[in-house]
């Protein structure tokens, strides 16, 4: 028998009332979006002294923000080309190498094999 009554036994929960109360669920989405303030328009951003606008998943200078010259833009582009032709370069010696590297390999297991082949027939004439 428990010292001070009965043993511990909470209440039930009552059961929950329903999840929204408010009726703006019931509303279309025009509205909704006028009623809440939902409509953000185009995503922009100023990177750098540069405007930029985000449209169709991608970031784009808005026309006249630029306010570099015609010449550095040019610059940069004809550096990006050297780049990227450099760039496939160095991928094109990578590959080679990596062939060079499996030849090699397989030409120092056959290798293996045969000195291993050739010392396992001495030791049988002995």
């Amino acid at each position: 028998m428990p010292l001070f009554g009965n043993t511990f036994s909470p209440k039930k929960t009552p059961p929950r009332k329903s999840a929204s109360l408010s009726n703006l669920h019931l509303l279309d989405r025009s509205t909704r979006e006028v009623e809440l303030g939902l409509e953000y328009g185009i995503p922009t951003m100023n990177l750098a002294g540069q405007s930029l606008k985000f449209e169709n998943g991608q970031w784009v200078a808005e026309s006249g923000s630029f306010t570099g010259d015609r010449r550095e833009m040019q610059r940069l582009r004809k550096r990006n080309q050297q780049l990227e032709e450099e760039n496939n370069l160095l991928r094109l010696k990578v590959d080679i190498l990596l062939d060079m590297l499996s030849e090699t390999t397989a030409e120092s297991h056959l290798m293996e094999k045969e000195l291993e082949e050739l010392k396992s027939h001495s030791h049988r004439r002995k």
